[in-house]
Protein backbone atom coordinates (compact mmCIF):
# COMPACT_ATOMS: atom_id res chain seq x y z
CA UNK A 1 0.00 0.00 0.00
CA UNK A 2 1.46 3.56 -0.91
CA UNK A 3 0.09 6.58 0.19
CA UNK A 4 -1.03 7.04 -3.57
CA UNK A 5 -3.45 3.95 -2.76
CA UNK A 6 -5.18 6.04 -0.03
CA UNK A 7 -5.84 8.70 -2.60
CA UNK A 8 -7.33 5.94 -4.65
CA UNK A 9 -9.31 4.08 -2.47
CA UNK A 10 -11.43 7.52 -1.36
CA UNK A 11 -14.48 7.37 -3.04
CA UNK A 12 -15.78 9.95 -5.66
CA UNK A 13 -17.99 12.47 -3.38
CA UNK A 14 -18.32 15.94 -3.31
CA UNK A 15 -17.77 15.63 1.06
CA UNK A 16 -15.93 13.26 2.55
CA UNK A 17 -17.59 11.36 5.71
CA UNK A 18 -15.14 10.09 8.04
CA UNK A 19 -17.13 8.50 10.63
CA UNK A 20 -15.74 7.32 14.40
CA UNK A 21 -16.34 3.95 15.98
CA UNK A 22 -15.07 2.19 19.02
CA UNK A 23 -13.99 -1.27 18.13
CA UNK A 24 -15.53 -4.05 19.91
CA UNK A 25 -18.47 -1.72 20.98
CA UNK A 26 -20.53 -3.90 22.13
CA UNK A 27 -18.57 -7.00 20.15
CA UNK A 28 -16.17 -7.75 17.35
CA UNK A 29 -18.58 -9.09 14.94
CA UNK A 30 -20.88 -5.95 15.47
CA UNK A 31 -17.93 -3.66 14.85
CA UNK A 32 -17.61 -5.19 11.60
CA UNK A 33 -21.25 -4.92 10.39
CA UNK A 34 -21.42 -1.35 11.62
CA UNK A 35 -18.41 -0.40 9.68
CA UNK A 36 -20.07 -1.60 6.24
CA UNK A 37 -22.85 -0.19 7.16
CA UNK A 38 -21.06 3.13 7.23
CA UNK A 39 -19.96 2.52 3.91
CA UNK A 40 -23.44 1.50 2.55
CA UNK A 41 -24.37 4.73 4.25
CA UNK A 42 -21.60 7.39 2.56
CA UNK A 43 -18.35 6.83 4.91
CA UNK A 44 -15.35 7.97 2.69
CA UNK A 45 -12.92 6.32 5.68
CA UNK A 46 -13.33 4.21 8.89
CA UNK A 47 -11.55 5.48 11.73
CA UNK A 48 -11.56 2.67 14.32
CA UNK A 49 -11.17 3.73 17.52
CA UNK A 50 -8.75 1.48 19.55
CA UNK A 51 -10.68 1.00 23.33
CA UNK A 52 -7.79 2.99 25.73
CA UNK A 53 -8.82 3.27 29.70
CA UNK A 54 -7.65 7.03 29.87
CA UNK A 55 -8.56 8.52 26.64
CA UNK A 56 -7.57 12.13 27.45
CA UNK A 57 -8.97 13.47 24.22
CA UNK A 58 -12.68 11.77 24.44
CA UNK A 59 -15.94 13.38 25.70
CA UNK A 60 -17.90 11.11 28.30
CA UNK A 61 -19.78 9.40 25.07
CA UNK A 62 -16.55 7.94 23.55
CA UNK A 63 -15.08 6.87 27.30
CA UNK A 64 -17.98 4.72 27.98
CA UNK A 65 -17.95 2.93 24.66
CA UNK A 66 -14.16 2.58 25.51
CA UNK A 67 -14.88 1.01 28.60
CA UNK A 68 -17.81 -1.25 27.00
CA UNK A 69 -15.47 -2.66 24.55
CA UNK A 70 -12.72 -3.36 27.10
CA UNK A 71 -15.04 -5.39 29.72
CA UNK A 72 -15.90 -7.35 26.20
CA UNK A 73 -12.23 -8.42 25.81
CA UNK A 74 -11.24 -6.28 23.23
CA UNK A 75 -7.47 -4.94 22.52
CA UNK A 76 -5.28 -3.38 19.38
CA UNK A 77 -4.64 -6.82 18.39
CA UNK A 78 -7.80 -8.08 18.09
CA UNK A 79 -9.21 -4.46 16.75
CA UNK A 80 -6.74 -4.68 14.09
CA UNK A 81 -7.79 -8.03 13.03
CA UNK A 82 -11.42 -7.08 12.44
CA UNK A 83 -9.96 -5.29 9.45
CA UNK A 84 -9.30 -8.12 7.22
CA UNK A 85 -12.84 -9.38 8.02
CA UNK A 86 -14.39 -6.60 6.82
CA UNK A 87 -12.63 -6.48 3.74
CA UNK A 88 -13.59 -9.52 3.08
CA UNK A 89 -17.45 -8.83 3.61
CA UNK A 90 -16.67 -5.89 1.34
CA UNK A 91 -14.94 -3.09 2.69
CA UNK A 92 -13.02 -0.95 0.32
CA UNK A 93 -12.37 2.53 1.58
CA UNK A 94 -9.07 3.33 3.79
CA UNK A 95 -9.28 2.25 7.47
CA UNK A 96 -7.77 4.50 10.29
CA UNK A 97 -6.94 3.44 13.07
CA UNK A 98 -7.23 5.65 16.37
CA UNK A 99 -4.87 4.90 19.26
CA UNK A 100 -3.60 6.63 22.20
CA UNK A 101 0.12 5.80 22.38
CA UNK A 102 0.15 3.24 25.29
CA UNK A 103 -1.42 0.33 23.47
CA UNK A 104 1.37 1.19 20.78
CA UNK A 105 4.27 0.85 22.95
CA UNK A 106 3.33 -1.91 25.02
CA UNK A 107 2.64 -3.70 21.64
CA UNK A 108 5.92 -2.57 20.76
CA UNK A 109 6.72 -0.27 17.26
CA UNK A 110 7.98 -2.87 14.91
CA UNK A 111 5.11 -5.20 15.58
CA UNK A 112 2.32 -2.56 15.36
CA UNK A 113 3.64 -2.10 11.98
CA UNK A 114 4.00 -5.57 11.28
CA UNK A 115 0.36 -5.89 12.39
CA UNK A 116 -0.97 -2.49 10.07
CA UNK A 117 -0.08 -4.32 6.84
CA UNK A 118 -0.72 -7.49 8.15
CA UNK A 119 -4.10 -6.59 8.73
CA UNK A 120 -4.32 -3.84 5.69
CA UNK A 121 -5.21 -0.79 8.04
CA UNK A 122 -4.26 2.30 5.56
CA UNK A 123 -3.81 5.17 8.12
CA UNK A 124 -3.08 5.65 11.80
CA UNK A 125 -4.30 8.32 13.77
CA UNK A 126 -2.18 9.07 17.76
CA UNK A 127 -3.27 12.00 19.43
CA UNK A 128 -1.12 12.34 21.94
CA UNK A 129 2.15 12.27 20.63
CA UNK A 130 3.23 15.99 19.25
CA UNK A 131 4.05 16.21 15.81
CA UNK A 132 7.93 17.71 16.95
CA UNK A 133 7.82 14.08 18.89
CA UNK A 134 6.59 11.76 16.20
CA UNK A 135 9.55 11.39 13.52
CA UNK A 136 9.91 8.11 14.06
CA UNK A 137 6.46 6.70 13.68
CA UNK A 138 6.36 9.33 10.69
CA UNK A 139 9.14 7.68 9.24
CA UNK A 140 8.19 4.30 9.90
CA UNK A 141 4.58 5.13 8.36
CA UNK A 142 6.84 6.39 4.62
CA UNK A 143 8.71 2.54 5.01
CA UNK A 144 5.17 0.52 4.97
CA UNK A 145 3.01 3.25 2.80
CA UNK A 146 0.97 4.16 5.41
CA UNK A 147 -0.95 7.46 6.31
CA UNK A 148 0.43 9.23 8.99
CA UNK A 149 -2.59 11.48 10.09
CA UNK A 150 -2.41 14.95 11.38
CA UNK A 151 -4.35 16.94 13.98
CA UNK A 152 -4.67 20.20 13.42
CA UNK A 153 -5.94 22.44 16.44
CA UNK A 154 -7.32 26.29 16.32
CA UNK A 155 -4.30 26.84 19.13
CA UNK A 156 -1.70 25.22 17.01
CA UNK A 157 -1.43 28.83 15.51
CA UNK A 158 2.59 29.37 14.37
CA UNK A 159 2.56 25.51 13.55
CA UNK A 160 -0.62 25.33 11.08
CA UNK A 161 1.68 25.60 7.92
CA UNK A 162 4.26 23.01 9.25
CA UNK A 163 1.56 20.51 10.48
CA UNK A 164 -0.68 20.87 7.29
CA UNK A 165 2.44 20.93 4.31
CA UNK A 166 3.62 17.03 6.15
CA UNK A 167 -0.07 16.05 6.15
CA UNK A 168 -0.85 12.67 4.77
CA UNK A 169 -4.40 11.01 3.84
CA UNK A 170 -6.07 13.93 5.68
CA UNK A 171 -6.03 16.72 7.59
CA UNK A 172 -8.11 16.63 10.93
CA UNK A 173 -9.05 19.87 11.98
CA UNK A 174 -9.83 20.13 15.51
CA UNK A 175 -13.03 22.48 15.93
CA UNK A 176 -12.35 23.74 19.42
CA UNK A 177 -10.71 23.14 22.44
CA UNK A 178 -11.22 20.35 24.92
CA UNK A 179 -12.78 17.10 24.05
CA UNK A 180 -14.32 15.45 21.81
CA UNK A 181 -18.40 15.37 22.22
CA UNK A 182 -21.61 16.94 20.67
CA UNK A 183 -21.40 20.70 20.45
CA UNK A 184 -24.49 22.71 20.07
CA UNK A 185 -22.13 25.68 18.18
CA UNK A 186 -18.62 26.15 16.63
CA UNK A 187 -16.26 29.01 17.85
CA UNK A 188 -16.66 31.73 15.12
CA UNK A 189 -12.91 31.84 14.46
CA UNK A 190 -12.97 28.45 12.73
CA UNK A 191 -14.07 30.04 9.57
CA UNK A 192 -10.52 31.64 9.52
CA UNK A 193 -8.60 28.75 11.02
CA UNK A 194 -9.71 26.30 8.42
CA UNK A 195 -9.41 29.20 5.67
CA UNK A 196 -5.26 28.80 6.81
CA UNK A 197 -5.19 25.15 6.84
CA UNK A 198 -6.66 24.82 3.13
CA UNK A 199 -3.81 27.40 2.30
CA UNK A 200 -0.74 25.06 3.02
CA UNK A 201 -3.02 21.46 2.35
CA UNK A 202 -2.72 19.40 -0.42
CA UNK A 203 -4.57 16.17 0.88
CA UNK A 204 -8.61 17.14 1.94
CA UNK A 205 -9.35 19.07 5.17
CA UNK A 206 -11.80 17.40 7.37
CA UNK A 207 -13.20 18.97 10.97
CA UNK A 208 -13.84 17.34 14.00
CA UNK A 209 -14.53 16.95 17.48
CA UNK A 210 -18.35 18.41 17.87
CA UNK A 211 -20.16 17.70 14.76
CA UNK A 212 -23.36 15.93 15.32
CA UNK A 213 -25.86 17.06 13.21
CA UNK A 214 -27.04 17.71 9.73
CA UNK A 215 -26.93 21.24 10.17
CA UNK A 216 -23.67 21.51 11.25
CA UNK A 217 -22.26 19.13 8.41
CA UNK A 218 -24.25 21.48 5.83
CA UNK A 219 -21.84 24.53 7.53
CA UNK A 220 -18.81 22.77 7.93
CA UNK A 221 -18.87 21.34 3.84
CA UNK A 222 -19.24 25.10 3.29
CA UNK A 223 -15.38 25.41 4.29
CA UNK A 224 -13.68 22.26 4.21
CA UNK A 225 -13.50 19.27 2.44
CA UNK A 226 -15.40 16.96 4.71
CA UNK A 227 -16.28 15.96 8.59
CA UNK A 228 -15.50 13.68 11.23
CA UNK A 229 -18.42 12.28 13.38
CA UNK A 230 -17.52 10.39 16.46
CA UNK A 231 -19.66 11.06 19.67
CA UNK A 232 -23.11 11.34 17.64
CA UNK A 233 -22.42 8.02 16.14
CA UNK A 234 -21.57 6.09 19.40
CA UNK A 235 -24.20 7.52 21.17
CA UNK A 236 -26.59 6.15 18.64
CA UNK A 237 -24.44 2.87 19.13
CA UNK A 238 -25.05 2.82 23.27
CA UNK A 239 -28.88 3.59 22.34
CA UNK A 240 -28.97 0.47 20.33
CA UNK A 241 -26.62 -1.51 22.27
CA UNK A 242 -28.85 -4.56 23.55
CA UNK A 243 -30.14 -4.98 19.80
CA UNK A 244 -26.45 -4.85 18.55
CA UNK A 245 -24.98 -7.46 21.11
CA UNK A 246 -27.45 -10.01 20.01
CA UNK A 247 -27.33 -12.48 17.03
CA UNK A 248 -30.99 -11.94 16.94
CA UNK A 249 -31.68 -8.26 16.59
CA UNK A 250 -28.37 -7.43 15.56
CA UNK A 251 -29.87 -7.24 11.63
CA UNK A 252 -32.42 -4.50 12.76
CA UNK A 253 -30.12 -2.40 15.12
CA UNK A 254 -27.34 -2.22 12.45
CA UNK A 255 -30.09 -1.06 9.83
CA UNK A 256 -31.74 1.45 11.86
CA UNK A 257 -27.94 2.68 13.15
CA UNK A 258 -27.40 3.07 8.99
CA UNK A 259 -30.26 4.95 8.77
CA UNK A 260 -29.38 7.69 11.59
CA UNK A 261 -25.58 7.64 10.01
CA UNK A 262 -27.29 8.46 6.47
CA UNK A 263 -29.68 11.47 8.15
CA UNK A 264 -26.41 13.45 9.10
CA UNK A 265 -24.89 13.71 5.57
CA UNK A 266 -28.23 13.66 3.19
Amino acid sequence: MTLTKFKEMLPKTDHLFIPFITAGDPNGEATIEIALALQEAGASVIELGIPYSDPIADGLVIQRASARALSNGMNIVKAMELVPEMRKRGLNIPVVLFSYYNPVLQLGEENFFALLHKNMIDGVLIPDIPFEESGQIRLKCKENGIAFITLVAPTSTLRIKTLVENAEGFVYCVSSLGVTGVRNEFDKSITSFIEEVNKYSKVPVAVGFGVSTKEQVDEMNTICDGVIIGSALMKEIERLNEGLSSENTREQAVEEFKNFAKSLIS
